[in-house]
């Protein structure tokens, strides 16, 4: 019945004040986040006007911000105000729009005497007994996971503890992703085994946990181990690469130490344990969040500084402040678990568990586009692309709300069926099919941290933590194994089996479910066992979480491709294409080299280029993927070649023009490494122009050479289009197998016979007119030079005889900054200037 009175009952009130001051927020966040955005994205071309740019002007005015560019343009309408003076009016014009917004907030003075109410007049919201639905859904739903996490107050301090944790967890997996790839520097440049592969076992410092002596100096001072392990974070100031490495191992070590320590004191405390495992579970995602936003780069690895996109002191900053917050007051008293109500299983199934748990988590999901890279088969695209990791990082988020609110579901046999088939799909089958496992092991992943982790905190931290940390190592080796089995002893057991590591890994996972204490068998009453339901601690992390996909879901939409990329000389119909070995973007003296490798691309104008050592999405490598990066950055096409599951170190291709088709071959290697090649089809001014992108097996084993060069001289003689070789062939020219890539067995021309001084990387073509040739330093980026030729579309072949620049028309010739000394130690050398033919 509805109420005798029509004003009815209050449903909701809200102060006048807050429509203003939402007013206020709404409005400013309109502005600067137009004005935020455009000097992120566009910023030398917001401040130009009609007579200056940067830096004459150096700041916006309101019209370009909120009018030029998209997706600026797509919050404001567009207004172009161009005028002299412009940085100097660009101020009075921001000026004008921040104090009238300002003006604005002063109302909220005014409105702080009304009250706005919403009134229920029909009586919609009442319940039984006159009690509100709102209310009865609470009462309901208050002794469940879903009340008691999202049912209690908000508190701030609560709120900014969840996020010291978080960002405690984000750097924890940040320098341990770091790790793998500093300590392949030594292996990279010894063609082996260095002996600095030992660092990996830093991981094991829980160990030490089970002395007691130790154990309890450990927990008692956990915040000191903490900002031990910031070691990790200062290690990028560290320029010599062998100490540099030492640091990071040293920080951690400590980190590992000092996680575990943590989780074990608070072990009598479940819902405590469960938000310190799920915080450091959303940091995992955030390192995620932050590799997907820097293109698979990680902005506080010590391989970055401030020259090459690092932000280091502001993650230091960040870390000390976290750790301060988070160790504040944590749980140091220690006490048992109660074990009346748990049948107890075996320490090393549980330290199993946590084996393929971190390996899982580190192996597939510390990068976001890990998986989309396995699944990755070529064009026309079928699957998904890099742009599509906010799937994984969405996939990762189900997985921590899904431990929080059905947790004996996460832990069940069920879930691990389930993540056996994830696994089983990854592994086997490639575009969306396998992508969609990888999604399903993304989810159930993260859902098993909370459990796994609370079961081996209730036996001995060192055995279960340092046994679990030392198997995770040797899943890893493992996993480098089955691509680099012929530089390692025992190698050639472990030769692409990858789908031997995938199994050990969900075995391990089904060992760890196995010794979870069974709670089903407590004779306690359920409503006793209240401890074990989610805390209000929880809430905290789930709101950042929403953030964090929220933020991922932006980047996503900003990295979708263009594909409206324009080739540098379209009006001479030009191709200018390059074979480069960018020795997995490491450069000399372990910094990262992707922008390196950029500028000297734009600045050598190429269009099409193969690069080789590109296969990064391997924990040893850090799980990066440098072709992202260069490819939206560079404006190109891409094929990102053979991913990680096929086991080779890498091709991909980069192209102005758009890819009609690509296909990746492995070339026989009985005996070797695998030899990958990208056969692609390019639409070049409107004509189909194929590009192999080769690498050929090592120089020991001729036997796979030589079936490399029958295999791929047959691909190029059966194209019926004209068609460039960009490639490493280890070959003399002129002698051997290069009679057979070069001549009537193949159809195809060398870019100059008279280059007597090659032995790895060759260009080759046939149908189409070469006009330059250059070779260019590589600088201390990598161990190889650059290659790059000159093509006109539409012409024929042409001749071997040499001309001079003078006699080549402007826009085919190669740049000058290259003349001489060159720039950042890149110049044309060998013949210290390009070549050019009739």
């Amino acid at each position: 019945m509805a109420p005798k009175f029509k004003d009815g009952d209050v449903v909701a009130a809200l102060n006048g004040k807050w429509i203003s001051w939402a007013h206020t927020v709404v409005a400013y966040t309109a502005f600067l986040g137009a004005l935020f955005t455009g000097m992120y994205l566009h910023y030398h071309k917001i401040v130009e006007n009609e007579y200056y740019g940067y830096p004459q002007e150096w700041f916006p005015s309101v019209s370009a911000t909120i009018g030029d560019r998209y997706p600026e343009r797509s919050v404001f309408q567009l207004f172009i105000a161009i005028t002299s003076a412009y940085t100097i009016y660009a101020f009075f014009e921001w000026a004008l729009i921040l104090f009238d917004v300002g003006f604005d907030a002063v109302t909220a003075i005014d409105f702080e005497g009304f009250e706005l109410v919403i009134r229920d007049v029909h009586g919609a919201g009442r319940g039984r007994d006159s009690q509100m639905v709102a209310d009865a859904v609470l009462e309901k739903e208050k002794d469940k996971p879903v009340g008691i996490a999202f049912g209690q107050g908000f508190s701030w301090d609560e709120y900014l503890d969840a996020v010291a944790d978080i960002y405690n967890g984000f750097f924890f997996w940040s320098m341990l992703t770091s790790l793998g790839l500093t300590v392949w520097y030594f292996p990279l440049w010894h063609m082996g085994i260095s002996g600095y592969e030992a660092v990996f076992m830093c991981t094991i410092s829980p160990f030490v946990l089970g002395i007691g002596s130790l154990r309890l100096l450990v927990i008692k001072n956990v915040r000191i181990f903490h900002l031990l392990s910031l070691a990790g974070l200062v290690a990028y100031l560290v320029k010599s690469p062998v100490y540099r490495l030492f640091t990071i191992g040293f920080g951690v070590s400590m980190s590992c130490l000092a996680w575990t320590a943590t989780w074990y004191a608070e072990r009598s405390q479940p819902a405590r344990l469960e938000a310190k495992v799920s915080a450091w579970s959303i940091g995992l995602i955030a390192s995620s969040v932050a590799k997907f936003t820097f293109q698979t780069s990680n902005p506080i690895w010590p391989i970055v500084h401030a020259q090459n996109g690092g932000w280091n002191k502001l993650g230091l900053l960040l870390a000390v402040l976290a750790v301060l917050r988070s160790t504040r007051r944590s749980n140091f008293t220690g006490g048992s678990p109660d074990l009346n109500d748990i049948h107890q299983r075996s320490p090393i199934q549980a330290a199993l568990g946590l084996a393929g748990l971190f390996f899982g988590l580190h192996f597939l999901l510390s990068d976001s586009s890990t998986a989309i890279l396995w699944v990755w088969e070529g064009h026309p695209v079928n699957g998904p692309i890099a742009a599509n990791g906010i799937l994984t990082i969405v996939a990762m988020g189900c997985g921590v709300v899904l431990s929080i609110l059905f947790r004996d579901a996460a832990s069940s046999w069920s879930n691990f069926f389930m993540t056996c088939i994830g696994a089983f799909l990854l592994t086997c089958y490639g575009n969306w099919t396998g992508y969609c496992g990888a999604l399903l092991l993304a989810c159930n992943l993260l859902s098993l941290a909370p459990p796994l982790i609370s079961s081996a905190v209730r036996n001995s931290p060192g055995l279960t933590f340092g046994l679990g940390f030392f198997i995770y190592n040797i899943i890893v080796l493992a996993s480098v194994w089955v691509v680099a089995y012929a530089f390692v002893p025992g190698g050639p057991t472990m030769r692409e089996h990858t789908d031997w590591v995938m199994m050990t890994m969900v075995v391990f996972i089904g060992a760890g479910i196995y010794a979870i204490p069974n709670l089903e068998n407590s004779k306690r009453p359920r409503q006793k066992s209240s401890r074990h339901l989610p805390s209000r601690w929880l809430s905290y992390n789930v709101y950042i979480l929403i953030v964090l996909e929220l933020l991922a879901a932006s980047v996503s939409y900003l990295r979708f491709p263009t594909n409206d990329y324009v080739p540098y000389h379209k009006d001479e119909k030009l191709i200018t294409a390059g074979i480069w070995t960018i020795h997995f973007s490491l450069d000399n003296d372990m910094w990262s080299a992707e922008r390196r490798i950029r500028d000297v691309i734009k600045e050598l104008e190429i269009d099409v280029i193969g690069l080789l050592e590109t296969d990064l999405q391997r924990i040893i490598m850090g799980n990066r993927d440098t072709t992202q990066f260069l490819a939206e950055d560079l404006g190109m096409y891409v094929d990102y070649g053979p991913g990680p599951i096929k086991h080779t170190w890498g091709a991909a291709l980069l192209s102005k023009f758009p890819i009609i088709n690509s296909t990746h071959h492995l070339l026989p290697s009985p005996v070797g490494e695998l030899a990958p090649a990208i056969h692609a089809t390019l639409n070049a001014y409107g004509e189909l122009i194929d590009v192999v992108v080769f690498h050929s097996g090592q120089e020991e084993d001729p036997e796979d050479r030589r079936l490399q060069t029958e295999y791929l001289s047959k691909l190029m003689k059966d194209s019926p289009r004209p068609l460039i070789l960009l490639s490493y062939l280890v070959i003399k020219p002129l002698e051997g197998n290069y009679n057979t890539y070069v001549g009537e067995k193949s159809g195809m021309n060398d870019i100059d016979p008279s280059d007597w001084d090659r032995w790895c990387e060759y260009i080759l073509y046939k149908g189409i007119r070469r006009t330059g040739y250059a070779r260019v330093s590589r600088s201390t980026i990598t161990d190889t030079e650059i290659q790059v030729g000159k093509f006109i579309v539409g012409e024929r072949e042409g001749s071997n005889d040499q001309i001079s620049e003078n006699q080549v028309a402007e826009g085919l010739r190669f740049p000058s900054m290259f003349r001489g000394e060159g720039v950042r130690g890149h110049r044309y050398h060998v013949f210290d200037e390009p070549r050019y033919y009739n």
